[in-house]
């Protein structure tokens, strides 16, 4: 059985722990390596050296720094069906899936090697006599990533891409569940010339995660997972005096006015919904159609193509989609679906119990349809994760308006419409910080910004664009004088801009 390893100072280092965890092929349910869990000392050794690396790699220009970039992402185009097979085997989305999400983390690695444009400071000639100000964007330091199953190439790429490019060194802890992609990333910005130590892995649990917060040399702690997750990492991370940036859970809607193409509604929905087997933070799971016409005309052309849809091996081309993660979410999915049957939702498509012939102990979920969900149940407040539909039928625009606002959760949200003016209104008033108009996930492209609202986010900053350069810099304000020469004594005023 293989045995994976950590990745520090730019070798694979054997895990010293003693602890371990089973890393399964979900097409399959077998266990496919074993990975280390990493002790306190391990993530020490980590930071260390990161912090050895930081002199070197900060003083490196933001140019120079961006061509290594550049270079990290001709390798990872290079191997991008190596890593989509690998990520699909430890995931479960398919071949294509896997390939786009290795795509969208490039693409925030091209961003930041745009980074000597977007770390340049401000400057203020003659603020008072003889004196000029200007302020430039230094790193932190240090910083770390934890990163979730469901993207194991895309958020670690996000995550360190604009990090390193700001001159930060990194440490990143993915997910115990599919780590393989996140090692063979780190081997390979080490062939694109970053120095040792630049880009850390170091895998584990939450012993890992804790000792990453508590050591003071780690300066700033990005998260991606569940909200209780989230909220007490930012909370713990806040008390350590480290900034972070923490995404937790989402329960995305997709309203469905009158007006829409309902046929590229419903398309919309199948992938979006269904897609990745619902494994990702901005996928549908809740369609609003608006009127009791387009409730009826949606659900007949839902139930249709769910019927056509193929639930199968993820390598396999024909597949739609393939198995859940891991037998503790088919579980979970499995008793989410009876929990709504049992609060009265009209279970209009069952997916428990699917099988794929050939792979009898995958962990197959299929797609799930409910009808006549209401506010209260608990399919609709809490996030399944997993293929599971719900519709939750509004009279009018403003019902419609309200359900995703009132939401605890604010990530993404999409409507559907022929109408610019109540497209126009609802991108102004909706409490979410993602939407789309005829676009089902709204995920920002990659020199924008990526974060939701409410119990979704925690922190001031979100993820890529702009914001992340902020994210991972300091400001520095510097006002410079030259003395004429003339003597002026002490002042003992507060010094004023005039």
């Amino acid at each position: 059985m293989p045995e994976l390893t950590h990745f520090i100072h730019g070798e694979h280092v054997h895990g010293t722990s003693g602890r371990t965890r089973e890393v399964f092929n979900p097409v399959r349910g077998e266990v496919a390596s074993h990975v280390p869990l990493a002790s306190g000392d391990e993530v020490a050794a980590a930071v260390d050296s990161a912090q050895r690396a930081f002199s070197e790699w900060s003083a490196l220009n933001p140019q120079r720094r961006g061509r290594i970039l550049l270079k990290w992402v001709d390798l990872i185009n290079t191997h991008r069906d190596e890593l989509a097979e690998t990520l699909s085997n430890e995931h479960g989305k398919t071949f294509d899936d896997a390939k786009g999400d290795i795509q969208r983390g490039v693409e925030v690695v091209e961003f930041g090697a745009g980074a000597p444009h977007l770390l340049k400071g401000e400057f203020s000639h003659n603020v008072a006599t003889g004196m000029d100000v200007h302020s430039l964007r230094q790193p932190l330091g240090v910083v770390a990533g934890i990163t979730p199953f469901n993207f194991p190439a895309m958020i670690p790429l996000w995550k360190a891409g604009i990090a390193l490019a700001a001159g930060n060194t990194f440490v990143l802890k993915p997910s115990e569940r599919d780590p393989s992609v996140p090692l063979r990333l780190a081997e390979l910005a080490l062939e694109a010339g970053m120095p040792p130590g630049t880009l850390n892995v170091v895998n584990g649990d939450k012993e890992a995660v804790d000792a990453l917060i508590e050591d003071p040399r780690v300066k700033a702690v990005g998260f991606v997972g569940s909200t209780p997750i989230a909220q007490s990492i930012y909370s713990s991370a806040a008390a350590a005096g480290k900034r972070a940036q923490c995404f937790g859970g989402a329960k995305n809607h997709m309203v469905i006015m009158p007006d829409a193409d309902l046929d590229q509604a419903a398309d919309a929905l199948i992938g979006a919904g269904y897609g990745s087997a619902g494994e990702r933070c901005m996928a549908i799971s809740v369609a609003v159609p608006v009127g009791e016409a387009t409730a009826e005309a949606l659900r007949e052309k839902l139930v249709e193509r769910i019927g056509a849809l193929t639930l199968g091996p993820s390598l396999d081309p024909s597949s739609d989609f393939g198995p859940v993660v891991g037998a503790d979410a088919k579980e979970r999915i499995e008793n989410y679906i009876g929990i709504g049957v049992d609060e009265g939702a009209e279970l209009v498509v069952d997916g428990r119990g699917a099988a794929v012939e050939g792979h009898p102990h995958g962990y197959w979920v299929g797609a799930t349809l409910f009808d006549h969900v209401t506010p209260a149940m608990r399919i609709y407040t809490e996030e399944i994760f997993g293929p599971v539909l719900t519709m939750v039928r509004a009279a009018d625009y403003e019902e419609a308006l309200r359900l995703p606002t009132e939401h605890e959760f604010g990530n993404g949200v999409a409507i559907f419409t022929r109408d610019g003016d109540t497209a126009r209104d609802f991108t102004s008033r909706v409490e979410v910080g993602m939407v789309g108009v005829n676009v089902p996930i709204p995920v920002p492209i990659a020199y924008y910004t990526f974060g939701g609202w409410k119990a979704s986010g925690f922190g001031d900053l979100n993820q890529h664009g702009t914001d992340g350069l902020r994210f991972y810099t300091k400001t520095k304000s510097v006002s410079t004088r030259w003395p004429s020469g003339t003597k002026e004594g002490a002042s003992f005023i507060m010094p004023e801009g005039s």
